[in-house]
Parts: structure tokens; C-alpha cells; sequence
């Protein structure tokens, strides 16, 4: 009997922990995390775009942030390219570097060949943003003062284009996306005063650009370059009054996005959340552990998978002979979850996903099963991939 007990808790304390951080986080999140914008002052600023194979949406891209910027330049880098990205980059008014390293592809790569290009005359922030963004000129003038101001790491608000004429699928995933890069990172700037970066919208002041480890093939390189970030200066900070828009894929390239993200991310977060969390312990160090909490925490429909598994063998194993009790206590921490999730839909997810979507929720997590599957099978994706549009 005692040792059923001890089994049964080594089996769902960790999930019912993490469980409850995540609501507990989109709870903190409900709510802007406000605070007045920093002042504009006057700076140099270096938008840099990295690019594989978009020939079909740089130009327009381009164009959008000529339009947008204030006095901003703006730098392509055309990352062993296929097509005619660097030709039509150019022709649109942006500066271009080409890169041909076919044996070293990566983003990280082509921001460090940016950063090799900008090393020739610095500029004082460098926002990056990926090629089929949009962030209109105030969110960039935001976004650079809110970098100069805190002289750190700034990440804009980032999100996926709603869409409530898209398949179920779509809607879903992008309910999602707004959960994590909007909802869960205003939590996290709440709980333990800081963000993560998310790979586009971002912004640094050249001293911390210099020097950073732009990851080279990470496939999460956004992730783990925050995190370090953290490490070596001030955690990034969340800027609300900026957000970058990128559009939803369809049902193929959402499902490579997931696969992209999320094997990258529970690579990284199995590597690096267990040290941030025994590390905050030790320093007694409560902000820190809740970033590594929320380093933790798995994609949405795998949470919800793995507590499934969790009350099924808890319930099993009291069916054996032990008691129901940790089948209670996670069920009401996941009922918890729900509600906070169910508020979020209320308050901001209404335009991303449609009420009679979300009830087919079970269907998108079976749609994600084989995600984590070949995860465990084969790791992590390994390349620079484009998702279908």
C-alpha cells in the first residue's frame, strides 16, 4: 500500500505542480501588465530581417516597414536562398546581405552574419523581426525606446493573425499562440518579472547584441538566446504597446510550425528548466523559480494529454488499493486550468478562436500526438524550416 502511495505521488506531484503554475500564470495574465511607455529618444536603430526562400512575401514586407519606420534602416539577409529573395529585397529598398554556407543553416547564422555587417558602424538597438511579420511604426519606435530605456532585451507582442473563417485546426493553434506569447507572457512579466523572447519582435541594444549567443542552428535559438540573456544581464522585458503580426498557415504549415516550435522548445526546456529551478531554490530566489516553472510547463495539448494519462493511472492504482486523493487534488488543479483558460477565451481569445471551435479541442490534441511521438523517435527538428502559407 505504501509503496502504490509513493508511486502515485511520484506520478502526478510533478504534473500537478505544473499544472497549477500554468494556471496560476494565465490567471496573472488575464490583464494587461500596463505601465507608461518609455520616451522616444533620439537613436540609431537596425531592423534586420532574416530571410529563406520568401521571394513571395519580402517585398511586401519591405515595404511595410519602409512605410512604418522613422528613420530606421533596415537590413535583409538573404540565408542560402533558392529563389530570387535577395534580387526582390533589393529592388523593394532594403540593404541585403547574401549568405551561402549550405553546410551551416540556420537563423542564428544569419543574424550573426548581420551582426558582422552591422559591426561596421553600430547602431544603438537592433530589432529583429522575421520576414513575414508586421509591426507598424509605432510598436517599432515603442519597441526600441522600451530596449534604450531598460538596456536590455524587449520583446513586442507576438501573435498570429486571427482568423475565424480558417479550419478548426487553424483556429485552435492560434488560441494557442495567443495563450503562450501573449496571455502566459504577461503572467510571467507578473510573476517573476520578465519574458521570453519569441524570435520576431525583438529588440537589443547593440552592447548586448555584440556579444550574444545567437544559437547558429538552435532551432529554438529565440528561446535559449533569452534565456541566456537573462543569464548575462537584465531578463527581457515584455512591450506591450507593440505587436508583430504574423499570418496563420494552413493546416499543413501550421502543423510544421508545431512541429518546428514545439520540438525545439521541449528540447530546451528539458535541458534548461530542471537547473533554473534547482538553482532558484537554492538561491532562494522566488522570481527565479517561477521562470523556471513556466520553462516547465509543455505546449498546451500535451499538458492536457499528460494529465489524462496522470488521473487515468492515479485512478488505476486506487482502484488497486490506494487512495483517491491525488486524483481529486489534480483533477480540481486541472479544472482550474480550464476556468483560467476559459477567462482568457472570454477576455482576449473570442477573435482567435470561435466558442463552437474550442469545443473540438479533443480533436486537435489527437491532431497533435504524432508532434510528440516523433519527438520522442527522433529529437528535435534539426533545420531551418518554412511553414507552408
Amino acid at each position: 500500500m505504501i509503496a502504490l502511495t509513493i508511486l502515485c505521488i511520484a506520478i502526478t506531484a510533478p504534473i500537478i505542480l505544473i499544472t497549477g503554475f500554468f494556471a496560476l500564470e494565465v490567471f496573472a495574465g488575464l490583464s494587461p501588465v500596463g505601465g507608461a511607455a518609455p520616451p522616444a529618444v533620439s537613436q540609431r536603430v537596425l531592423i534586420v530581417v532574416p530571410a529563406h526562400d520568401e521571394e513571395a512575401v519580402i517585398a511586401g514586407s519591405v515595404e511595410a516597414v519602409i512605410a512604418g519606420r522613422t528613420g530606421f534602416e533596415l537590413l535583409v539577409v538573404a540565408d542560402n536562398c533558392t529563389d530570387q529573395t535577395a534580387r526582390v529585397a533589393e529592388l523593394a529598398g532594403a540593404q541585403v546581405v547574401v549568405r551561402n554556407e549550405p553546410e551551416r543553416k540556420g537563423k542564428g547564422f544569419a543574424l550573426a552574419a548581420a551582426r558582422d555587417f552591422a559591426r561596421r558602424d553600430p547602431p544603438d538597438i537592433v530589432i529583429i523581426l522575421d520576414a513575414d511579420c508586421r509591426l507598424d511604426g509605432a510598436g517599432m519606435q515603442q519597441l526600441s525606446a522600451a530596449a534604450a530605456a531598460a538596456e536590455t532585451a524587449c520583446q513586442a507582442v507576438n501573435l498570429l493573425t486571427p482568423d475565424l473563417g480558417a479550419p478548426a485546426l487553424v483556429q485552435i493553434s492560434n488560441f494557442a499562440f495567443m495563450i503562450k506569447n501573449l496571455i502566459r507572457q504577461r503572467g510571467l512579466q507578473r510573476l517573476a518579472g520578465r519574458a521570453h523572447l519569441t524570435g520576431t519582435g525583438m529588440a537589443f541594444p547593440w552592447t548586448l547584441f555584440e556579444g550574444a549567443d545567437l544559437g547558429g542552428s538552435n532551432i529554438v535559438e529565440d528561446l535559449a538566446l533569452g534565456l541566456d540573456v537573462a543569464d548575462r544581464a537584465r531578463p527581457p522585458q515584455l512591450v506591450e504597446q507593440a505587436t508583430v503580426w504574423s499570418p496563420s498557415a494552413s493546416p499543413t504549415g501550421t502543423l510544421l510550425q508545431r512541429r518546428r516550435w514545439e520540438g525545439g522548445y521541449l528540447a530546451t526546456s528539458l535541458k534548461r528548466a530542471p537547473a533554473v529551478v534547482v538553482r532558484s531554490i537554492g538561491r532562494v530566489d522566488p522570481r527565479g523559480l517561477a521562470a523556471g516553472l513556466d520553462l516547465s510547463v509543455p505546449p498546451l495539448a500535451l499538458l492536457f494529454v499528460l494529465n489524462a494519462v496522470s488521473i487515468l493511472v492515479g485512478v488505476i492504482i486506487a482502484v488497486i488499493g490506494n487512495s483517491l486523493w491525488p486524483v481529486v487534488v489534480q483533477s480540481t488543479v486541472l479544472l482550474a486550468a480550464a476556468v483560467a483558460l476559459t477567462l482568457a477565451w472570454t477576455r482576449d481569445g473570442r477573435k482567435f478562436a470561435s466558442g463552437a471551435t474550442l469545443l473540438r479541442l479533443p480533436i486537435y490534441v489527437l491532431w497533435k500526438l504524432p508532434i510528440y511521438l516523433g519527438f520522442v523517435r527522433a529529437g528535435a527538428p534539426k533545420e531551418w524550416l518554412r511553414s507552408g502559407r
